[in-house]
């Protein structure tokens, strides 16, 4: 069985997004394709961000933000999109779930912290707890 391909969508795929694919990779290893992408990347992706992740020994150092597609959102399974109101480049295909998390832009990396380990939190318990919102999964 493929597993379940998990799309995370944020305004510039440099903080809230990276940080929901590569948690969901460290969460739930195997289990699902996490991947990320923007509505207006950024050119890179914040180093809180990545300092964030690497406290956890997830390393996102080859990791770059890129543009969400069409495509992106008909081959996705879930839709998570980390902020509301995006306007997205066209139809959900799968399910689309919404979540609100503050822009970390500009945050120095104790905030980054705070909302690094709230995505984690939110993805524990949907991996864990609510196993329903991914379709495909299995129990």
């Amino acid at each position: 069985m493929t597993a379940p391909t998990v799309l995370f969508l944020c305004q510039h795929n440099a903080g809230r997004s990276q940080l929901g694919a590569h948690l969901l990779e460290y969460i739930a290893p195997g289990r699902f394709d996490a991947r990320s992408a923007g509505i207006a990347p950024a050119d890179r992706i914040s180093p809180e961000v990545a300092t964030a992740l690497g406290e956890l020994g997830i390393d996102i150092q080859g990791a770059l933000p890129r543009a969400v597609t069409a495509a992106d959102l008909e081959d996705a399974d879930v839709v998570v999109t980390m902020k509301p109101g995006l306007t997205l480049p066209g139809p959900v295909a799968g399910e689309l779930v919404g979540w609100e998390f503050p822009n970390p832009e500009n945050w120095d990396l104790a905030g980054v912290r705070v909302l690094r380990d709230q995505i984690h939190e939110q993805i524990n318990h949907l991996t864990h707890g609510s196993q329903a919102q991914y379709p495909g999964q299995q129990r």
